[in-house]
């Protein structure tokens, strides 16, 4: 199955939707199909649910760093699919089209919870 994202205002995600790989079996006629089902001229990008920062999860080639979520923005220049910023103080990774703190995820096997105000990781009680 193809899978396809509805690109609105700004390049946000608004929708995904799968197309059998039959009737898509290149991206413009999965977008074909989209635009003709909807009667509309809606901008579609091909994304791969097996894809994620960057890897294909298969081993496959990736397609557009990240499999696309509702919210999501797709660069055009990077052609990635990059999700929300989940606060101020992330920065965006180039090579996997990922946020990431500022400072490192423990690594100690306990929870953790980001604290936007002190920008460290607190344990998650």
């Amino acid at each position: 199955m193809a899978h396809f994202a509805k690109l609105g205002t700004g390049n946000i995600v608004e929708r995904v939707e799968v197309v059998s790989n039959d009737i898509a079996t290149t991206e413009q006629a999965g977008v074909e199909f989209l635009q003709n089902l909807y009667k509309d001229r809606s901008v579609w990008k091909q994304t791969s649910y097996n894809t994620l920062a960057g890897k294909h999860l298969l081993g496959e080639t990736p397609l557009r760093k990240n499999y696309a979520g509702i919210g999501f923005k797709y660069d055009q220049i990077r052609d990635a699919f990059i999700p929300p910023q989940p606060y101020n103080s992330w920065s965006l990774n180039e090579d996997t089209c990922q946020w990431e703190a500022p400072v490192a995820y423990p690594d100690d096997g306990q929870k953790y919870k980001w604290n936007e105000e002190n920008q460290t990781w607190d344990l998650n009680e």
